[in-house]
């Protein structure tokens, strides 16, 4: 089952994607939220609901695709978690996850542009698998983890390398407006296994970054244990796992991201989510 959140014309709203229609879930009994999606019985009433909603299908090339997560609580990124992101840059196995933030203001659609600011040079792509919490978690165990989860989804961690490495912290390089874009839907937990996902990025129709989630230094139960053993999660909050090796800023030559490219980012079960990059309007 893969959600989304759209709109055709009037207010943003949930709906289930079906090849290339999207049935609307406006009849539904309960509405769709991050902690409902957790429950077994809500996901059998969207099923029954879909079912019975069929005949209002839209296609989908006639909806705008919406984040399905438009303000996340907080972004929790791990950085390094992929075997052989580790080993283009020659940096040994981390013993531990290691974590930065991003604003949640840095979430975007996809389709819509991602802003190549003014005052940065070196813009980079990233395809990353989005954990969206949809329990309240704290001290959750590796085992227990996927009963908080909501369900997955496609992040791209848009980066300016300049800004990261001249600050020698993430957030400043990770938090430019625009830097997150989400989608194209949101799978429930249990529909597919996040350890075992292909993932690629293609800019301008060219592969960049090809690889599996099976690189996964830490994997998603590890991920949420260790996370949720510092801070709370709360529903709706995201964690973006990881990106695999390349990344344009350790490609030889570096290629980065330039106004005018098309971003594609894929996951396995999720979809593509795609974006065009833009100058910032000085």
């Amino acid at each position: 089952m893969q959600l989304v959140r759209y709109t055709n014309g009037g207010a943003p709203q949930w709906g289930v994607r079906r090849d290339d229609d999207i049935v609307p879930l406006a009849g539904l009994r309960e509405e769709v939220s991050y902690e409902n999606l957790t429950s077994p019985g809500f996901l059998r009433l969207v099923e029954d609901a879909v079912e019975a909603a069929e005949d209002e299908a839209i296609p989908a090339s006639e909806a705008k695709f919406l984040a399905p997560v438009p303000r996340p609580g907080k972004i929790v990124c791990v950085g390094l978690n992929y075997h052989d992101h580790a080993e283009e840059q020659d940096e040994e196995i981390p013993e531990r996850p290691l974590l930065f933030g991003k604003s949640d203001t840095s979430v975007t659609n996809p389709e819509d542009p991602i802003v190549h600011p003014a005052d940065v040079d070196q813009v980079d792509y990233e395809v990353e698998l989005g954990i969206v919490m949809g329990r309240t978690a704290k001290h959750v165990s590796a085992e227990d983890a996927s009963e908080y989860v909501a369900g997955y989804t496609a992040v791209n961690d848009v980066s300016a390398r300049d800004a990261q490495f001249e600050d020698e912290q993430f957030f400043r390089g990770k938090s430019y407006d625009t830097f997150a874009p989400m989608g194209p839907t949101l799978v429930p937990e249990g529909e597919l296994n996040p350890n075992e996902l292909d993932v690629a990025c293609r800019v301008n129709g060219e592969t960049k970054q090809e690889s599996n989630t099976e690189e996964f230094i830490f994997d998603v139960g590890e991920v949420v244990e260790y996370i949720s053993g510092i801070t709370t999660l709360r529903p709706g909050d995201v964690i973006s796992t990881g990106t695999p090796g390349g990344v344009g800023i350790f490609r030889d030559p570096p290629e980065l991201l330039e106004p005018g490219d098309s971003v594609e980012i894929e996951v396995e079960g999720i979809g593509t989510l795609t974006n065009p990059v833009v100058a910032e309007r000085e």
